[in-house]
């Protein structure tokens, strides 16, 4: 392998080993999904764990504690809702109890889990998503905008949705002749990298529906290939060469012409799925079907992406669920962790730092992402960029309660307003104050207030619902803008007798 250790490296990560929890601590009898889709099948955040299982006659994915461990009760309730297999399932990265589905039925629906899991089937969604032509494999969230949902179907078309108002504000047909492999957003969250059938890595902004730079053969063998953004801004995919070898490389966006460094790896035909942890620039190869796991540190030194060890085990995987980062066990300087789907068991692996002291080790931690959204939707659509807030693992993580109701209201789904969980009372209305300063009563003055408490309250549900009617259509206004925009360049490429 060329991508073997030659002199000694400094770094921090160079002792990092992976270990397989003990029996006791897998979740047994899941019927892992059988569908012949190159994706994880599996979503895990710091409450939940969701895998995509075997069902009859539909798509049904399952919903647990993460602290769930054993046998898993064969009628244990599942999101049972889509009409056709589940190929993706993704947490929301603002709310731990949301998820996006996506399905061969070509729709991607939304659920609200509460917390613990489920405790009846659930089918109805809370808001389904309608605008692919054939089935849909590829969800992707916006890493600081709430709401947004980017989604990749095999009608070779992007969809950016806002699930807030279920409207559909992106779309770009055009920019890929063949199928997508995979959709990565920048950390910001203003362009994307894509991966597609016809070999070629793309760069899209997905606002201004324009491909910005295009790298024809990034791999030149004919499986698929995958593409991660990292987060300083390169991208690093997985392919295979010419000779069917899988390959990584990484790519420096100013300049596609050539890869900074491209590694052989081996002779296997699973597609490696890489999974990307920003806080440490290390990156997980899991290949479908493969034995192994492999870690990866990129650095500015060359040779850029440096092999730093492979976890190895008897059992293929059939896919994999990379846990949040919030989620990791602190005190045990656990960096990430796993959970490789086999054919009727979940098994986490967990990847450790060896350190003696006891003490939080910040130099292993930096603050990381945190459910606090950048940016509104709204905001996003405007043109507007922004890092995630990140939050600090001093201490270990505590998941906030559920939101409970924010996927409820119409058309205004996931929460925009932060509400402290520890007040009961409303604020002071200010005509209630100033009745009470003028020494009024209990009779006719507390009927006054309590009409003038039902008034403002009256007004703010009315201002609130014309604002909400407001960003909808705006949203609305904007898709369709964009959906001319095609059209017309569509049209000027039949008249110019291009097509």
């Amino acid at each position: 392998m060329s991508f073997r250790r030659g002199v000694v490296r400094q770094s921090k990560f160079r002792h990092v080993f992976a270990q397989a929890w003990k029996a006791e601590h897998c979740l047994d009898d899941v019927r892992v999904s059988r569908v012949t889709w190159d994706g994880p099948l599996c979503a895990a955040n710091p409450k939940l764990i969701a895998v995509v299982i075997e069902a009859g006659g539909g798509g049904a994915f399952l919903v647990l504690p993460l602290a769930k461990s054993g046998r898993v009760d064969q009628n244990t309730p599942t999101v049972c809702g889509h009409a056709a297999p589940v190929l993706d399932v993704q947490w929301c990265p603002h709310d731990d109890n949301v998820i996006a589905s996506a399905s061969e039925d070509c729709t991607v629906k939304i659920w609200q889990i509460p917390d613990g899991g489920l405790t009846s089937p659930m089918s109805e969604a809370v808001v389904t998503l309608e605008g692919h032509s054939k089935r849909v494999g590829i969800l992707a969230w916006h890493p600081s905008a709430l709401n947004i949902l980017l989604t990749a179907g095999c009608d070779n078309v992007l969809c950016v949705w806002d699930v807030g108002t279920g409207e559909l504000v992106y779309q770009l047909s055009d920019a890929h002749p063949d199928l997508i492999y995979s959709v990565s957003w920048n950390r910001e969250g203003n362009v994307l990298c894509t991966t597609c059938k016809d070999k070629a890595l793309r760069v899209i902004d997905p606002r201004r529906g324009t491909v910005l730079k295009v790298r024809e053969k990034a791999h030149e063998g004919t499986r698929p290939m995958r593409a991660v953004f990292l987060a300083d801004g390169k991208i690093l995919t997985t392919g295979f060469s010419r000779m069917s070898e899988r390959q990584l490389a990484l790519w420096d966006t100013r300049d596609l012409s050539e890869p900074m460094v491209t590694q052989e790896i081996d002779t296997s035909n699973g597609v490696l799925l890489p999974f990307y942890d920003p806080d440490t620039n290390m990156v997980y190869l899991c290949g479908k079907g493969d034995c192994t796991i492999r870690y990866f540190e990129v650095t500015d030194e060359s040779p850029y992406v440096h092999f730093l060890s492979l976890y190895s085990s008897k059992e293929p995987q059939r896919g994999a669920g990379f846990l949040s980062k919030r989620g990791v066990d602190v005190n045990k300087c656990e960096i990430a962790r796993f959970y490789k789907l086999h054919e009727r068991k979940v098994e986490p692996i967990s990847m450790t730092v060896p350190r003696k002291s006891d003490l939080f080790q910040g130099d292993l931690y930096p603050d990381t992402a945190g459910l606090e959204p950048a940016l509104l939707a709204e905001d996003w659509i405007a043109g507007q960029d922004a890092p995630p807030i990140l939050v600090s693992l001093s201490g270990g993580y505590t998941a906030p309660p559920s939101k409970c109701g924010t996927l409820r209201g119409r058309p205004k789904l996931l929460s925009q307003t932060n509400t402290s969980p520890t007040s009961t009372t409303a604020p002071a209305n200010p005509m209630a104050v100033e009745m009470e300063r003028e020494g009024l009563g209990h009779g006719q003055g507390r009927r006054d207030v309590d009409g003038g408490i039902e008034r403002v309250k009256k007004e703010e549900d009315q201002v609130s619902d014309i604002l909400t009617e407001i960003r909808a259509l705006r949203a609305l206004v904007l898709a369709q803008g964009h959906r001319i925009d095609v059209l017309e360049r569509q049209l000027a490429r039949i008249e110019d007798g291009e097509v």
